[in-house]
């Protein structure tokens, strides 16, 4: 809607000042959503005047300065209560444009000025450096100021994200920092897929380590933010490798604690291949601070841990696979378990860090370890005889598993493991009967 007497830029200037009046009363805003013209006056007509209260209340309650024209907004344009904000769908384009003029303008001004203050002679008189220094100050104000709006507006724009890292390296301020959090948090509210965001709290968590406090209880608090994203939407690749990274800060006690939290939400999203690859992760990165980067005596000692360990998730992954047919995240997972386990528990495979004779009591024969994969692949048969796609699904993947498992380990067991595929009609007859599509594929694979 265009004010009387003013043209499309002034209103739109106008509207992007009242944006950031309310990003700037509010910064407790955690969700923003984009909404039709329509629903966002029904909105308003339910709580009408929401905005000027919270208005009211921040220039009651603050020391800075507000125009009186940036509190008579536009109701069919903006909505907020209870830290929630809605902007009108017809107001996108106006307000982009206008932002990211107002941005582009910022931050060209900072850097010329940056860049001057760097040349200029440090014998030159007191009030110009205190003038500069201020003129400096104000401008990272409406660089902040503008690229904030400008973000949530257009969230990939990577150049209002490198202004503010510009900024705050200057600035080296926690506060700030902790505000950049907030900044990214409130954008994957909407949108959860931005790989800019997540790369921008990879930086502010980066930054600083090391430097300021809490780091470890700020890690925690990001794998529950990825969580609570990914609960909302599905197989968000870019929310897991964040939390894959994530690892790298995480004592062994929070790796441990992560597995135990995340076995839970794994089980109710089974077909989500990122939670079990980032399993996966966790437990490589335990296996690989506890054995792989010690001395083999100190080794020994943490064998029977991450041996029970693997154990249990092997388990708990067959369970999950009789109980759940036809997910291939489940196989694929089972792999990753199989190929450690015969790596590095099974004894008398070259490169395995278990010794029979430290731990007796522990069975890690290879036998025993192709016997129960062979009952696991027996009982996957069985439903070929189902009529469901799913059950035929679970088939195929049972015997695509055993084809993969013959290359992974030694001869020897290989040719015991063939012999036992022939008396169910030979893995190549299985597997053409499975995916009649697939002919030429296991062919290759076999030959």
């Amino acid at each position: 809607m265009m004010m009387e007497g003013e043209g499309p830029q002034e209103n739109s200037s106008c509207l992007l000042m009242q944006l950031e009046h309310i990003l700037g009363s509010d910064p407790l805003i955690d969700e923003v959503g984009f909404v039709h013209p329509t629903q966002l006056m029904a909105l308003n007509g339910g709580s009408a005047g929401s905005l000027d209260a919270s208005a009211n209340n921040f220039q009651q309650s603050s020391d800075h300065v507000v125009d009186t024209d940036i509190l008579l907004y536009e109701n069919s344009v903006f909505w907020t209560r209870d830290h929630k904000l809605a902007i009108s769908t017809q107001s996108l384009l106006p307000l982009y444009r206008a932002a990211k003029h107002a941005f582009m303008t910022a931050i060209r001004q900072y850097k010329m000025l940056h860049n001057l203050c760097t040349k200029t002679d440090r014998l030159v008189d007191e009030t110009v450096q205190n003038r500069s220094l201020a003129s400096e100050n104000l401008l990272e104000s409406e660089v902040m100021k503008h690229s904030k709006a400008l973000l949530l507006l257009s969230c990939d724009f990577g150049s209002a994200w490198n202004g503010r890292k510009l900024v705050l390296s200057k600035k080296q301020q926690f506060s700030l920092f902790m505000d950049e959090l907030l900044l990214s948090a409130l954008i994957l509210s909407y949108s959860p897929k931005s790989e800019c965001a997540w790369s921008h709290r990879r930086w502010v968590i980066k930054t600083i380590s090391g430097k300021f406090p809490n780091l470890q209880e700020m890690v925690e608090k990001e794998s529950e933010l990825v969580e609570n994203i990914a609960e909302k939407l599905k197989m968000n690749y870019r929310a897991w490798s964040h939390r894959c990274w994530l690892i790298s800060y995480m004592t062994k006690e929070q790796m441990l604690s992560e597995l135990k939290k995340s076995k839970k939400w794994a089980e109710l999203h089974v077909a989500d291949n990122c939670c079990f690859h980032y399993r996966s992760q966790l437990m490589l990165r335990i296996l690989e601070d506890s054995c792989l980067r010690q001395v083999p005596e100190f080794c020994s000692s943490h064998v029977p841990d991450l041996y029970q360990m693997w154990k249990e998730e092997l388990d708990w992954g067959e369970t999950l696979i009789r109980r759940f047919v036809g997910r291939e995240a489940l196989w694929v997972h089972r792999r990753f378990l199989s190929q450690c386990w015969i790596k590095h528990f099974v004894s008398g495979i070259q490169g395995a860090f278990f010794h029979s004779d430290i731990h007796p009591g522990i069975n890690h024969d290879m036998h025993s370890f192709i016997y129960n994969e062979m009952q696991l692949f027996h009982t996957c048969l069985t439903f070929l005889d189902d009529e469901f796609e799913d059950g035929q699904a679970q088939a195929s993947f049972a015997a695509a598993y055993i084809l993969w498992l013959l290359k992974q380990i030694p001869q020897a067991q290989g040719i015991e493991l063939e012999e036992k595929l022939r008396e169910l009609g030979g893995i190549k007859t299985l597997l053409h009967k499975l995916c009649p599509d697939k002919t030429q594929l296991w062919d290759g694979l076999i030959s």
